[in-house]
């Protein structure tokens, strides 16, 4: 049975799953949907119109789904959704989308926020990305999948980053991160492919050897950009494992970390 802790609020259009637990002192507001097996802990708020999916669970004193930090925003009826299986631990801040954008912010699954991250508005986060305490994203980032983040790392809004990179703590990076890339510094440009993260998540050895040579193209070998993407897109058509860094080449950003 859904468990309700006698001084939570729940707004009565709140569409709660069966077994979710709402702890003390929190604020559950309106059209907000939570599902089964979720967790919510005391002093936690979930603003309006946010949906959280299954067996999510958020620790105390974190904010929801909360409106933007926009000037331009004027009360529109925006939204936040969450996937499945995500922790999100104390002091976490995510807030919705704004009008001017997407009108959503968007987490997908598995994801990790240790204490302190703020997420702004209308970031797109995918999956199994892990974001170490304070790390910080502007409005309007995307976060591709298995992405570290170390702590107190900063992401500049409009920033793409690419999946499976590794962003070093205290890291500020104001241009997209191509996939596979360690970036460090401020402001942060690439130290190497993330080699350690590839290998823990079962990448074989032909695989990390076809990306640190993409590495090079892109990096060490005095090539231009566009060079780069050439040799890159022709090795691609060979080994798999670089469509991911090819197809991030080709879409237009705010220029990648060089």
């Amino acid at each position: 049975m859904t468990s309700i802790h006698a001084t939570a609020s729940v707004d009565p259009s709140a569409k709660l799953a069966a077994d979710v637990i709402v702890g003390a002192y929190s604020l559950i507001g309106a059209d907000v949907t939570i599902g089964a097996g979720s967790v919510i802990g005391p002093h936690v708020v979930i603003a309006p119109r946010t949906m959280l999916g299954r067996r999510n669970r958020v620790f105390q004193f974190a904010s929801v789904g909360e409106c933007p930090q926009d000037k331009k925003y004027t009360g529109e009826p925006t939204t936040t959704v969450l996937g499945d299986d995500n922790v999100i631990r104390e002091c976490v801040t995510i807030h919705a989308g704004t009008a001017l954008d997407r009108g959503t912010t968007t987490i997908g699954n598995r994801n990790w926020f240790l204490a302190y991250v703020h997420v702004a508005h209308d970031c797109v986060i995918g999956n199994d990305v892990t974001f170490s305490n304070n790390a910080q994203l502007a409005g309007h980032v995307v976060v591709d999948d298995y992405v570290t983040l170390g702590g107190f790392a900063g992401i500049h809004q409009f920033c793409r980053i690419g999946a499976h990179a590794m962003i070093a703590a205290g890291a500020i990076v104001l241009q997209d991160v191509p996939p596979f890339l360690t970036v460090a510094g401020s402001p942060a440009k690439p130290r190497g492919t993330n080699s350690e993260g590839l290998r823990r998540r079962s990448f074989s050895a032909d695989d990390l050897r076809e990306i640190k040579r993409a590495y090079k193209a892109l990096y060490r070998e005095k090539l231009s950009l566009e060079e780069a993407r050439a040799r890159i897109a022709g090795a691609a058509t060979q080994s798999a494992v670089l469509t991911p860094l090819v197809e991030f080449l080709a879409s237009a950003g705010r220029g990648i970390v060089r």
